[in-house]
């Protein structure tokens, strides 16, 4: 297997500046935006059919050739990815649903989707020559990272909010990782880091503000098209914070279309948040562009509780761009249905997982998601990360 990455490219409409994938970047420098992996989809063509799969290992870096480590020895992985997806027979006989899927990104290293972003992100960093990382996390992050830095032999710094989950406090010092707890909220965090990586000269793996944490997480899109057999489903419906795995997917969907494995169909995309931290709501509504900071943000949903999105005009994008939309739920009602998918349906979620249920029940109450559509739900992570709700 060889990678055919090919440069960086910035995502701001009227931008498209581009950058080598062989020297260190973060935001574009032209216009402080995201910057995108991009490939030579012609060579993978050639190179690759998605019937090459089958006889691969069942982990994210399956799809090697569309992923951004050119040398397979400076993948630092525990076996990410490749999750399954469960029929939720019984969840949907609760309301009627005659299609209802789960994605459990719970069963993966550490316990959340978010050891997909930070196996592709430390792998790349090492690659590049980065022995020393720092990050704000607002909980499963920091605890990713400081088991892949473990796994990289990379020194690991996180900046954490002091009522993160109790968990992902002690999973990161477990690994190894300097935790640093902070007054604030994630954002708050972000800056220290930030400030830190400057005078220390460390690499910051804040979400999106480096090129390759999405990486991991498209692979999840990968995924979904591969365990349907390459049909996607009609309605994914997604928790939201910084929004990596819904700007993660919808790249991936775009790629797969470019090479040839899907076709030009789309899920209608749907981001649910906490009516205390609904910056990506607000701003869907308001039909605008990018989300304002969102005062006193507040959700028991420590993945949730992101007032600020670097990529918010990806995620709007995505979301308009499938004719998909939002969802704003109670704290109290995804907390009691953690309670309710794990005693119908043996699925133990986190509070963001359950609170896709939440909202697509609200959903469907409003006409925009049909019943009897393919509908896929993502559960992002382990309830056992919040047994203080339990």
């Amino acid at each position: 297997m060889r990678s055919f990455v090919v440069n960086l490219e910035c995502t701001y409409p009227g931008c498209g500046e581009e950058y080598s994938i062989d020297e260190l970047n973060k935001l574009c420098i032209k216009c402080g935006r995201v910057l995108y992996a991009r490939y030579d989809i012609n060579a993978v063509k050639k190179s690759l059919s998605k019937e090459d799969l089958i006889h691969r290992d069942p982990n994210m870096w399956r799809y090697f050739e569309m992923m951004p480590v050119k040398d397979p020895k400076n993948v630092i992985t525990l076996g990410e990815g490749f999750t399954p997806i469960f029929h939720a027979e019984n969840l949907g006989q609760i309301e009627g649903y005659s299609n209802l899927y789960i994605k459990d990104e719970g069963l993966n290293p550490t316990g959340s989707f978010k050891a997909r972003g930070l196996s592709a992100a430390l792998s790349k960093a090492k690659e590049l020559g980065v022995k020393k990382v720092t990050m704000p996390s607002a909980g499963n992050a920091a605890g990713a990272m400081a088991a892949y830095a473990a796994a990289g032999n990379l020194e690991a710094h996180v900046f954490m909010p002091k009522d993160a989950p109790i968990m992902n406090q002690k999973e990161t010092e477990l690994a190894g990782a300097s935790l640093n707890l902070i007054d604030g909220l994630i954002n708050d965090a972000g800056r220290i880091s930030n400030e830190f990586a400057d005078k220390e000269n460390l690499f910051d793996v804040s979400t999106l503000k480096e090129p390759y944490r999405q990486e991991g997480k498209k692979t999840m899109g990968y995924e979904i098209a591969e365990q349907f057999k390459w049909n996607l489903p009609d309605t994914i419906v997604y928790p939201t914070g910084g929004g990596t795995g819904i700007v993660g997917m919808w790249k991936a969907f775009n790629e797969m279309e470019e090479l040839g494995w899907i076709g030009s169909k789309r899920p209608k995309m749907f981001s649910v948040q906490a009516v205390g931290c609904a910056p990506i709501v607000k701003a869907f509504r308001e039909n605008k562009m990018h989300a304002e900071l969102w005062e006193n943000a507040s959700t028991k949903a420590a993945g949730m509780r992101v007032p600020v999105a670097v990529g918010d005009y990806l995620i709007l994008e995505a979301l308009r761009e499938s004719g998909g939309g939002v969802a704003a739920i109670e704290d109290e009602d995804m907390i009691h249905t953690m309670r309710l998918i794990a005693s119908k349906q043996g699925i133990l979620p986190a509070p963001e997982g359950a609170a896709t249920y939440v909202g697509l029940n609200q959903l469907v109450s409003e006409g925009k998601v049909d019943k009897d559509e393919k509908i896929l739900l993502m559960n992002t992570g382990s309830a056992f990360k919040y047994f203080e709700l339990m």
